[in-house]
């Protein structure tokens, strides 16, 4: 299974980011398997997002504070983060990852080890 993450490399502050990561060699409905978005920012680090499950329900790390929504596009085998209004501290690489274990999905999951899955990363930069 591979993941990759397309988006803008470039966002104006208070806009809304839009990340896709799309999945070949397996599918997003797998049972049991969840789809995640962490990012690396030089303020914090690894940060986990949120997730999408494999029947598509969504939790969200409360870091976000309400800003973010995690689609899925079952018929393109893609699952989407949106963020939105955006600032220069959401700059920094974002990574789509997978699990068939629903204990990596969390704030505390970070890092490739956690996951079955790990795409190579997109950087996304805010800057006005």
């Amino acid at each position: 299974v591979q993941l990759r993450e397309s988006g803008p490399g470039l966002v104006k502050p208070s806009q809304t980011l839009s990340l896709t990561c799309t999945v070949s060699g397996g599918s997003i409905i797998t049972n049991y398997y969840y789809w995640t978005w962490i990012r690396q920012t030089p303020g914090k680090g690894l940060e986990w997002l949120g997730y999408i499950s494999y029947s598509g329900s969504t939790y969200y790390s409360p870091s976000l504070k309400g800003r973010s929504d995690i689609s899925r596009d079952t018929s393109k085998n893609q699952f989407t983060l949106q963020l939105y209004s955006v600032t220069p501290e959401d700059t920094g690489v974002y990574y789509c990852a997978s699990a068939g274990d629903i204990r990596s999905m969390g704030s505390y999951a970070l890092g490739e080890s956690w996951y079955d899955y790990w795409g190579q990363g997109t950087q996304v930069t805010v800057s006005s």
